[in-house]
């Protein structure tokens, strides 16, 4: 069984949670605690952190802390990219569960970890041109919509308007409210897969489970 088997099976278990029976949750905090249904609608936040930023945790210097509206954006975003991530793995990886799929005319690097500098040294301008996609998706989240990091954005956190087909339209409230829950579940899943990936390459037996799979 090679890595990728090891850590499929390893996501598998992880993202179980991610898929468990909905519960009406109880909206006491600003947070609105999407995601955390299962538990009464309370996020998980024994330290406070995400109210370092409102004035009612203590904070020494004025916008020393991101507000709330930044939390949740950093979370869907980096959600995505974690999805995205892990299916790129799974797409390209070869032997195992991968997909083994390649573009003709790219490099064709099977080692996940070191793909992106292959990419970066063999095509250095499509690399420039995802960076500069990277810097302006960047900009858009602070640029049009106000500084979300002293909770000052007008707009909706993870609402990029980014909806062609008109899908939100065909959708009820209650079951576009459920996709959203299970948008930031996967993606959390998806982020502790992409840690535990990491993990598993650069320190050997960080994972046990992994090592138990293989």
């Amino acid at each position: 069984m090679t890595k990728l088997t090891s850590a499929v099976l390893a996501t598998l278990a992880a993202t179980s949670a991610a898929f468990a029976p909905q519960q009406t949750g109880v909206k006491t905090t600003a947070l609105n605690a999407k995601g955390f249904e299962e538990v009464g609608g309370v996020p998980f936040d024994p330290l406070s952190l995400a109210k370092l930023g409102t004035g009612e945790s203590f904070d020494t210097f004025p916008n020393m802390f991101p507000n709330e509206q930044y939390l949740k954006e950093s979370e869907i975003k980096h959600g995505r990219q974690a999805m995205l991530a892990w299916t790129g793995i799974w797409a390209t990886h070869q032997g195992g569960l991968g997909l083994g799929l390649s573009f003709p005319g790219f490099p064709n690097e099977p080692d996940w970890t070191k793909a992106l500098g292959t990419f970066a040294a063999e095509q250095p301008v499509f690399f420039g041109v995802i960076l500069l996609l990277i810097c302006l998706a960047e900009g858009e989240s602070v640029g049009h919509s106000g500084d979300n990091f002293r909770g000052k954005s007008t707009k909706t956190p993870g609402d990029l308007n980014f909806d062609y087909l008109g899908l939100k339209k065909k959708l009820s409230p209650e079951k576009y409210e459920r996709y959203q829950r299970v948008e930031i579940k996967n993606g959390r899943a998806a982020m502790i897969a992409m840690a535990s990936l990491f993990a598993y390459e650069s320190i050997p037996g960080s994972v046990p489970i992994m090592d138990i799979l293989n």
